[in-house]
């Protein structure tokens, strides 16, 4: 048997994915994420044969008995004007009211006991099952084999697991059990930064950036703090004191990076700001490979937003079970007032329901969003803000995260459908989804390899979606008039209509909230194909589906943002130009809660959600001096486009922060 190009689809086959001994090994060089580079992995047989007296892990995800009256908590907590609003609990005070009881965890343990495998609780809802991979195949069923994926380009070869067929959990505790995962321990998720490529590279400035005032391609978080009006915070002295920001990452980090970044602007950081806590042993080492420029944009932008806030780094291999593991520590921690994460993938590779035709029962992966979806009503009820970033595949996040060739095509192996898709966990009611904007001014753009005159001058009159079709005009100058080969397609804010999450209340009878479109099919080549997946999927049709984003700032490289990082394996340190993607959205509005924190007396913020929607229905978002909201009416992201008030490319538009600020005091 082999995987797929880029070991996507396969995760249809599982209940998750993670660390065993072999993947921790693995891990200390940082295992790369997906790419279309990829290449197809060697079944190396039995795993019990390879390392057969090495113990392997898995996460079991207990389920919350009471998650109905959790999900009616959220939104009474975080509903203006309700008895309960903002009346949040602590973590002991949710654990008390909605853990699951100590027999049933009991008997969940007792449940792998019988098994030969031993269980120990990791947090309030999540259990750690060691043991044997023998005994794992009996518990669950499944037959695992080792798979090994070769060296390609910069990136080291590595070795995974993962079941022949569909798990099934053991009848006893299945009522209990909302996911276990762990029985595929491949790298799953992608980090959403992205540069502007070589290949259509602009004109760019020289010398190190400055306080204000920078060039497209070289902003900086003061930049951003002029842009989106978070001055008048700085100006009265809130900086983020007492708060703690949460990075949840899969990749680790060089923290002098961000110090470097933070000294070059000349803001007053506390030296011992940063702490990190490795979630299933950490992610190893850093490496370009393994995405770590994306945890260092996470810690810069936040950080740099809210200087004077603390952070904590989770940081957790990029498989499933390091996705849930590393929600699990955050949550249960519940150090962090505000979290962010800037990793992703289609939300149909977790989908239980409506799975590919040739395999009718089930979808395996739908138990890590069943798992991260009760930990985010946890982080709700306990106050925290959560964030995540919408993803660079505009409307199409399948194609980008594929990294098709072209639409589908029985003759082309590697081709797919353009299926509307959005990402997750974006896609998840109880986080707030950051989607990106190209800001308005004049671009210019090279010509040849040397970058040298005459140049191709696009003008973007106004602010609008991000989404890589205003670049048309240079792709046909240089002679490769197909977005698909010249590379800007589907590159935009990740946005659209959920198909597996309800349209949350919040978004109940607002004017621009959509369903799903009618006819989604999505079609895959045969390079794509995994032992007998059928590739092939119906989504369902005008599905009243949660849409995404909620509110944008920046995100287009072109109008982007500098990266300070030390790339591997050169070792070498610099100054990285021309970077954006809705994941510097993420920690941006992470800093930025932490600033509204501390402006309201070290309030907790809660699902923020509500509040900007209320504000879209009461007609005070966009139409006076104080507006919170900027609606973003020009563009699209290649399918959805911008209009005055919600759309599924930029949600809300962008934040006015201070405007902001001076909403939620209103509340209090």
């Amino acid at each position: 048997m082999t995987t797929s190009k880029t070991g996507f689809l396969l995760l249809l086959l599982v209940l998750g994915a993670l660390p065993t001994a072999m993947a921790q090994t693995a891990a200390n060089v940082g295992l790369p994420y997906p790419t279309a580079a990829t290449p197809k992995a060697i079944d190396l047989g039995e795993l019990k044969a390879q390392s057969g007296t090495t113990p392997v892990s898995v996460t079991v995800a207990l389920r919350l008995p009471e998650l109905d009256e959790a999900e009616n908590l959220l939104k009474s907590l975080n509903t203006p004007g309700d008895p309960q609003f903002h009346q949040f609990l602590t973590a002991d005070q949710f654990v008390a009211r909605f853990a699951p009881a100590n027999a049933d965890v009991a008997a969940v343990i007792a449940g792998m006991a019988r098994y030969g495998l031993a269980a120990e609780r990791t947090s309030a809802t999540t259990l750690k099952v060691t043991g044997l991979p023998a005994d794992m195949e009996r518990a669950f069923a499944v037959s695992l084999h080792s798979y090994e994926v070769p060296a390609h380009g910069n990136v080291t070869g590595y070795t995974f697991h993962a079941p022949l067929s569909r798990p099934t959990i053991p009848a006893e505790i299945s009522a209990s059990v909302a996911a276990v995962v762990g029985l595929d321990n491949r790298p799953s998720f992608r980090p959403l930064s992205r540069a502007a490529p070589q290949t259509l590279a602009r004109a760019r400035s020289t010398g190190p950036p400055t306080t204000t005032g920078n060039a497209f391609g070289d902003l900086t978080v003061t930049d951003f703090a002029t842009l989106y009006d978070v001055q008048p915070l700085y100006s009265r002295g809130v900086s983020g004191s007492g708060r703690t920001i949460g990075i949840m990452t899969l990749a680790s980090f060089t923290p002098s990076d961000a110090f470097a970044y933070w000294s070059a602007l000349g803001l007053s950081v506390n030296k011992h700001r940063i702490s990190i806590v490795n979630v299933d042993d950490g992610p190893g080492a850093p490496s370009d490979a393994s995405g770590s420029i994306e945890t260092t944009i996470d810690v810069e932008q936040s950080g740099g937003v809210a200087p004077g806030a603390n952070i904590i780094v989770y940081q957790a291999p990029n498989t499933n079970q390091g996705f849930v593991d590393v929600f699990a520590a955050a949550v249960d921690a519940n150090s962090a007032e505000s979290v962010s994460i800037s990793w992703g993938q289609w939300e149909w590779f977790d989908n239980l329901e409506n799975a590919p035709v040739t395999d009718p029962t089930t979808g395996k992966t739908v138990g890590t969003i069943v798992a991260v979806h009760e930990l985010l009503v946890r982080a709700g009820i306990q106050g925290q803000t959560v964030f995540a970033a919408s993803g660079d595949g505009g409307a199409y996040d399948a194609f980008n995260d594929l990294g098709c060739s072209g639409p589908y095509s029985p003759a082309q192996p590697y081709s797919c459908s353009l299926t509307l898709s959005v990402d997750y966990p974006a896609s998840d009611t109880a986080i707030t989804a950051g989607g990106g904007t190209t800001l308005a001014g004049p671009q210019e753009l090279c010509l040849n390899a040397a970058c040298t005159p005459p140049y191709l001058v696009i003008d973007v009159p106004h602010q609008r979606v991000w989404g890589w079709d205003w670049l048309k005009p240079l792709c046909d100058a240089l002679g490769t008039p197909n977005p698909i080969t010249c590379g800007i397609f589907p590159v935009g804010s990740g946005g659209g209509v959920s198909v597996f999450f309800e349209e949350p209340w919040y978004q109940n009878f607002l004017p621009g909230i959509q369903r799903s479109q009618p006819g989604q099919i999505f079609q895959a080549g045969e390079g794509f194909a995994a032992d007998d997946i059928g590739l092939y999927y119906r989504l369902p049709s005008n599905y009243p589906g949660r849409n995404v984003p909620d509110v944008s700032f920046n995100a287009d490289p072109y109008t982007g943002y500098v990266v300070y990082y030390t790339s591997e394996p050169s070792g070498v340190f610099g100054e990285e130009e021309g970077w954006g993607g809705t994941s510097f959205v993420g920690p941006q509005l992470n800093g930025v809660s932490a600033l509204l924190g501390e402006y309201l007396q070290g309030s907790r913020l809660g699902l923020l959600n509500n509040t900007l929607y209320g504000l879209a229905r009461s007609g005070k978002a966009y139409s006076n001096p104080r507006a919170p909201l900027h609606a973003i009416e020009y563009g699209d992201n290649w399918f959805y486009q911008g209009r005055n008030g919600y759309s599924p490319a930029v949600g809300l538009g962008t934040l006015d922060v201070w405007n902001f600020a001076e909403v939620l005091r209103g509340q209090y």
